[in-house]
């Protein structure tokens, strides 16, 4: 398996992993699947200092991830917001820890100070993940989102890398 920056070849790969997420989990707040044209602009917002990543395994994408501006406002463009996702036949097999640790260095690279990860409660397997790569818990945000009929919080988790 390697780690490698996405490309629009990857397009349909990421919006098949992440439209799974979509209609069949909280680990999004999206409710509607993404479209090919959403995909596509999803992939041109996130290049330069906010790239997104695959991981592949023989050529197929197994799971993907991304940095984002955490807030618009000037004064937190140091910190930027991670996002992994792993294809449910990949899970366990340290996808989503090789995706994390290649966003916590790009994001380094590109001189960002802190890391966020906004994670719904209950999703343990992301938690573990975060805090297995240096992640702390700084905050629960309660029922801040509703999807499938449930109040969701957000579990807030923090690296600082540089």
């Amino acid at each position: 398996m390697r780690v490698r920056l996405a490309k629009h070849d990857d397009d349909e790969a990421i919006r098949h992993i992440y439209n799974l997420e979509v209609t069949g989990s909280t680990v999004t707040f999206d409710l509607v699947p993404r479209d090919a044209d959403e995909q596509r602009r999803w992939l041109d917002e996130h290049s330069g200092a906010h790239p997104a990543v695959v991981a592949e395994d023989a050529g197929a994408v197994v799971g993907f991830g991304s940095l984002s501006p955490y807030r618009s406002r000037p004064a937190y463009s140091t910190t930027v917001e991670d996002s992994v996702y792993v294809h449910p036949d990949w899970r366990g097999r340290g996808v989503g820890q090789a995706v994390l640790e290649e966003l916590l260095r790009l994001a380094q690279s590109h001189g960002f100070h802190a890391v966020m990860a906004r994670i719904v409660g209950g999703h343990e397997a992301s938690i573990g993940l975060h805090r297995s790569c240096g992640f702390d818990v700084v905050g629960v945000e309660r029922e801040v989102g509703r999807k499938f009929g449930r109040w969701l919080d957000v579990v807030l988790m923090q690296r600082l890398i540089g």
